[in-house]
């Protein structure tokens, strides 16, 4: 197999220029307002103060500003929940990139030739986001939805993002990888990654499944198919 060239809850953030920093009152927004998890409902004043480590006037104050904004709202039980303006955020992110209308095929593809789930995720600091997914027709098969973070550990698609994040020139890793009970220890997964224009890497495209199905030898059989399904995705998106 050719080797391919390289390149939570904190998110690393780039580097900024010497002698700037970031404002504070936008960074204490921030962190409420992605203080929010999958599953979340109503999010009591409370549970904010305690994830955002913020004292509850300062998490009032910021509420405010973000309804403001529509970005989430104040419920009757004196909670929050995200609003509208979130999603059309969300809706925005996948148009500017385009990414649904690429990756999804590929992943309906893989899913249907290889009986296994098909994912896609990218990074986000130190956890990796489901950006899109197809399950697997098999009964058996594990439960993660778009929109979820995993974390940023030494299964075959964290391995994949921190590599190929560090720039293509880092050394030769072969690819895809395979890892089998990290993260959980009844799946596995085989992972590659996706590349956009400039060579940046977009994301880890990635097939997933139980141990007992997606055992080793069966991955050397759908190694290659991975493989081409990422070099072609990454020629759609540019890369």
């Amino acid at each position: 197999m050719a080797k391919t060239s390289s390149k939570s809850k904190k998110t690393v953030k780039p580097a900024a220029p010497p002698g700037l920093k970031g404002v504070s009152a936008v960074d204490r927004a921030l962190s409420v307002l992605t203080a929010f998890q999958r599953g979340d409902g109503e999010v009591s004043l409370a549970e904010l103060t305690r994830r955002t480590g913020l004292i509850k006037t300062t998490v009032m104050r910021v509420a405010l500003s973000l309804e403001s904004y529509g970005l989430i709202r104040r419920v009757d039980g004196g909670g929050y929940r995200l609003d509208a303006e979130v999603m059309r955020l969300a809706a925005c992110y996948q148009h500017a990139f385009g990414l649904a209308d690429h990756v999804t095929p590929v992943l309906e593809k893989l899913a249907r030739s290889t009986g296994e789930t098909a994912s896609f995720y990218t990074r986000r600091g130190e956890q990796r986001l489901c950006l899109f997914r197809v399950e697997s027709a098999n009964q058996i098969r594990m439960h993660v939805q778009p929109g979820d973070l995993r974390p940023m550990d030494k299964s075959a698609i964290a391995q994949v993002l921190r590599h190929f994040d560090r720039g293509r020139a880092t050394a030769a890793i072969d690819t895809p990888l395979f890892t089998s009970g990290v993260t959980d220890p009844h799946s596995a997964a085989l992972a590659t990654p996706v590349f956009g224009p400039g060579g940046a890497l977009l994301g880890a495209l990635a097939l997933s499944g139980p141990v007992t199905r997606l055992t080793p030898a069966r991955a050397e059989e759908i190694r290659l198919e991975l493989r081409t399904a990422g070099i072609d995705l990454s020629t759609a998106c540019g890369g």
